[in-house]
């Protein structure tokens, strides 16, 4: 039986995740965060503008496993302006974003207000100050995960996501790690 490696990372806003781009902009990628051994491959995406939770492995079954539909993902996303309960019950019953040219209707999820950050968020960047109005939190769980779901959820319901990260995936949290920290796992379990 071959050893694989874990690891959990906390993306970078700005960063790829990948290891290889093969345009010839320069960006920053996940291999400039850490000495990762080869054969290393993110499961899921984050995309450039998303921070949070990302799991890597060397192991392609545990990566297909973790894609599996059935995999809960939770997202914290700040939007503009003061989220209400009618536009989480929007977000819940599932609203139609545009996916590859087509409209789909989300599947029914979880979906609340947050009052209070947890550590793992931290002070982090800052979007913009209270001179451009006000913003809000709320926490998205997803077993999906469609190109920029979350900003376009928000978005259908009036509420433009200005920053999103991902602190969940399955039973593993973001815990406290800081923006580029590498933890190296002896397991990933769900």
């Amino acid at each position: 039986m071959q050893n694989h490696n874990h690891f959990l990372i906390h993306k970078p806003h700005g960063y790829l995740s990948q290891f290889i781009y093969e345009k010839k902009r320069h960006k920053k990628l996940l291999g400039e965060l850490y000495n990762f051994p080869a054969g290393t491959m993110a499961i899921g995406r984050l995309d450039e503008d998303s921070e949070g939770l990302l799991l890597l492995t060397t192991d392609g079954m545990m990566s297909e496993m973790v894609r599996n539909k059935t995999v809960e993902k939770e997202y914290y996303a700040q939007v503009d302006g003061l989220i209400n309960p009618e536009a989480i019950q929007q977000i819940k019953n599932g609203v139609e974003i545009g996916f590859k040219g087509i409209r789909y209707t989300t599947k029914m999820c979880e979906a609340k207000i947050v009052n209070q950050l947890p550590a793992c968020i931290g002070e982090g960047r800052k979007i913009r100050d209270e001179r451009h109005g006000p913003t809000s939190w709320v926490s998205i769980t997803l077993t999906e995960g469609k190109f920029r779901q979350v900003r376009k959820m928000t978005a259908a319901v009036g509420f433009p996501t200005l920053r999103l990260m991902r602190i969940r995936v399955g039973n593993i949290h973001l815990q406290n790690l800081k923006a580029g920290e590498v933890l190296e796992v002896d397991t990933l379990c769900f």
